[in-house]
């Protein structure tokens, strides 16, 4: 079914397919990539098992979602631009509806108790939720791999000590990983000292301009987009340094609560640059953070599509890509301490923490929406009797 005879399946059935699971694909990137090749490589037979890999080596190695990434390059695999272009739309547009909704919600009514008492509950599952999440990215992707842990180790403790993510670290732990196992012959020391010296100056120029909020968030959100690889969840210590350290636009709270949010929702966890442009600058603020957030990598996947087939597995660019996916999930376990701070302030949040990790430990068939309307519950029933007292 790997060949495009145009008869396996339509552009619509596919459009269908994404916005289905754009609306109802809870579990974060991990889970909806195995979602897509349980149902488009194995039970359709829509797209071929190599197109697949193919599609996931890339979405690894450029960086930006890596859910929305893959549903890009599955759509370009048979439909070309066309078929990423609406894939992509149709993937990621349900899920802004429902970040777009709340944000709206949380404006007004989150002063209401109710509102409060269920990000209580929330936040401290997303908490479990992370750390399950950054377990199984773990064994996956790092394994026993020394060199890859000492990257793993030295991210986790950066984005700690930091509580923000350093962009140009990323590629130069790929750089790193790269040099070390399939050096290449036309690159000297001195060129890739250039390179690790660059990426931080245009960065930080990118930061100081001074123009409008809406511009602002859209070049935030467009280095998050360019400049953030691995999983969903890769996205929020960078988020974190931006939205809150250096730019001021939100509270710790409401902080953690947007992370609660892209939890509670379907889709991509990016998303929640929905929540937090909605709550910085309304609905515009909302378009334009999530436009220039999935912009990047769109273009990061189109782009180089007809090549990577011919380059994906050339020893260098595997080595590249194992050395981002190790600092990305470095940087996700640093996160995870960063995020409990916040979350975790009293023994109940604790206990609703620990009970979360502990249930998607023994049960793994467990959908994290269960436990994250059971977290709900649970804040709406504690969380009135914690504050009056």
């Amino acid at each position: 079914m790997g060949e495009a005879n145009g008869n396996s399946y339509t552009l619509w059935q596919l459009i269908a397919y994404f916005l289905r699971l754009g609306t109802l694909g809870f579990g974060g990137p991990v889970a909806l990539v195995g979602y897509m090749h349980r149902d488009l490589v194995g039970e359709r037979g829509w797209i071929s098992e190599a197109d697949y890999k193919e599609g996931l080596a890339l979405a690894q190695l450029a960086p930006g979602p890596l859910a929305a990434q893959l549903a890009i390059y599955l759509g370009y695999v048979h439909y070309r631009i066309l078929g990423a272009t609406l894939v992509g739309i149709a993937f990621v547009l349900p899920s802004f509806f429902m970040v777009v909704a709340l944000g709206w919600a949380y404006m007004h009514f989150g002063g209401l108790p109710w509102m409060q008492s269920v990000f209580y509950g929330v936040g401290a599952a997303v908490i479990g939720i992370i750390v399950m999440s950054t377990k199984k990215l773990t064994q996956k992707s790092v394994g026993k791999d020394k060199l890859l842990w000492s990257i793993f180790l030295l991210l986790a403790a950066v984005t700690v000590v930091t509580e923000s993510e350093i962009a140009w670290l990323f590629i130069a732990a790929g750089v790193l990983v790269w040099l070390l196992r399939a050096p290449p012959k036309f690159l000297n020391k001195n060129t890739v000292n250039s390179v690790g010296a660059t990426l931080p100056l245009v960065t930080g120029l990118l930061g100081n301009l001074d123009v409008s909020l809406l511009a602002q968030l859209g070049i935030f959100f467009a280095k998050a987009g360019a400049f953030v690889f691995g999983s969903g969840l890769a996205i929020v210590p960078f988020l974190y340094g931006g939205v809150v350290t250096e730019h001021h636009w939100l509270t710790d709270k409401q902080f953690v609560d947007a992370v609660a949010v892209a939890m509670i929702t379907p889709g991509p966890v990016v998303i929640t640059v929905g929540f937090i442009g909605y709550l910085v600058a309304g609905l515009p603020g909302a378009c334009v953070a999530a436009l220039a957030t999935f912009l990047p990598c769109y273009l990061f996947t189109v782009i180089p599509a007809p090549y990577f087939k011919k380059y994906g597995k050339v020893p260098g660019v595997l080595a590249f890509v194992d050395g981002i996916t190790a600092a990305a999930i470095g940087a996700i376990a640093g996160s995870v301490i960063v995020i409990a701070k916040r979350s975790i302030i009293d023994i109940p949040t604790a206990l609703i923490a620990l009970v979360s990790i502990a249930l998607l430990w023994k049960f793994k068939k467990l959908q994290e929406p269960v436990l994250v309307a059971a977290a709900a519950v649970l804040g709406l029933l504690i969380y009135p009797l914690i504050s009056h007292t």
